[in-house]
């Protein structure tokens, strides 16, 4: 969509094709978070003993599924060779420049769709019960100051001075004030509402099953319904189908989709004025169009439409050990939402020009980041395609560093 909206601004005909009806893929039911705090990428140390932890656990945030599959292994080789303190520094402003300019693209898309998603830069409370957590977060905090992002360490305090309606069972929190948030499914129907005012064709139903190649370029997407697409440039957007979608250009793009559950919820009465991450239970919480919306844990397996009511009361259950005074019940399975998360192995986007094929353009590997990183990854796509210099620096997202 974000493509989409600024290839038009900058004068191409566009068309959008989609395996299904536009009406609910992952943008839809996210906590809504813009993140600059999220320098950190999902291959960073502790994550693979924590991992194999959480494994044994029904309920735990973070699960991968056992398989033979040989995606699944080689996927998970690389992300222990990407899991260590290098990558993680070297990333680090490369992430951050890129969240920061999508939040100021924000402000623009904001005014632009007439300020219709609730768009709000209160921050994010990254809210932590144990001393551990507290060690670790603070030094996170200082790593974030030093790459010269908005953040404050707050003792409890402090923090129900910033949350005075609720009672909280933590030791503090760090607000990020450089965070945002804002209501998805408005986001998204007024973007899409706008693009078709705009003239951009959607095409619904549409699978990709073919991509027909001649002389290093694409010439004819070919679908499921029989009909062929040609263009001058072709754009993969294709979240948690990208590898496939990569795989029928002969392209390699390792790719996991990584399940995450949310849902929404009354119970709060509007007492909940900052989104918060709670991190022991890697949950996230955010106030939005009247209610809360909760979600969190990562499920990495193929991807099925089964829901796992584990994992979802895994999540509620963690509520009351930071607001006690919410008990939840668990929603029946029309009211959980679910959608796929597209994770590179090393944490990273996978954001430029096809070194094998000249003209295809490749956005996506967002993980828990494509919302927040959408206006950003949009108008750098638009740049690559027009032959201009990127807003910021995207040499590690080369989406051929796996070749």
């Amino acid at each position: 969509m974000s493509s989409a909206w600024y290839l038009r601004k900058t004068g191409w005909e566009v068309s959008v094709l989609d395996k299904g009806d536009f009406l609910d893929n992952c943008s839809y039911g996210n906590a809504g978070m813009i993140v600059p705090s999220h320098f950190t990428p999902l291959a960073a140390p502790g994550m693979i003993s924590q991992g194999i932890r959480w494994m044994f656990n029904s309920r735990s945030p973070f699960y991968v599924k056992p398989s033979l599959s040989r995606s699944l292994i080689s996927w998970g080789v690389k992300f222990m060779q990407s899991a260590n303190d290098k990558h993680v520094t070297t990333s680090a402003p490369y992430l951050r420049d890129l969240h920061l300019y999508s939040s100021s693209l924000y402000d623009e898309l904001f005014r632009d769709l007439d300020e219709s998603f609730g768009l709000e830069k209160k921050g994010i409370l990254m809210m932590y019960k144990t001393a551990r957590t507290e060690e670790e977060e603070i030094h996170l905090a200082h790593t974030a100051q030093e790459l010269g992002l908005d953040v404050e360490v707050l003792s409890r305090q402090q923090l129900e001075a910033l949350e005075p309606d609720v009672k909280l069972d933590v030791l503090g929190a760090v607000h990020y004030r450089c965070d945002g948030h804002l209501y998805p499914p408005a986001l998204m129907n007024a973007l899409k509402k706008k693009l078709e005012t705009a003239g951009v064709k959607f095409y619904p139903q549409e699978e990709v099953v073919d991509v027909v190649r001649a002389d290093g370029k694409i010439t004819v997407l070919e679908t499921g319904s029989g009909k062929k697409f040609s263009a001058d440039r072709y754009v993969f957007a294709t979240g948690a189908l990208l590898q496939d979608t990569s795989l029928k250009a002969g392209l390699r793009v390792p790719l996991m989709p990584g399940k995450g559950y949310s849902f929404m919820t009354g119970a709060f009465e509007g007492k909940v004025k900052h989104p918060a991450l709670l991190l022991e239970a890697r949950v996230a919480l955010t106030p939005m169009n009247g209610q809360v919306r909760i979600g969190g844990t990562m499920e990495l397996a193929a991807i099925n439409h089964r829901i796992n009511r584990n994992r979802v009361e895994g999540i509620v259950r963690s509520i009351p050990d930071y607001y006690p005074e919410y008990r939840l019940p668990v929603p029946e399975d029309p009211a959980i939402w679910y959608g796929f998360r597209p994770c590179s192995p090393d944490g990273l986007p996978y954001l430029g020009n096809s070194g094998k094929l000249k003209n295809l353009t490749i956005a996506g590997g967002l993980g828990m980041m494509g919302l927040s990183l959408g206006p950003a990854v949009g108008k750098t796509v638009a740049d690559l395609v027009n032959g201009s210099r990127t807003g910021t620096d995207i040499q590690l997202f080369n989406p051929d560093r796996f070749n």
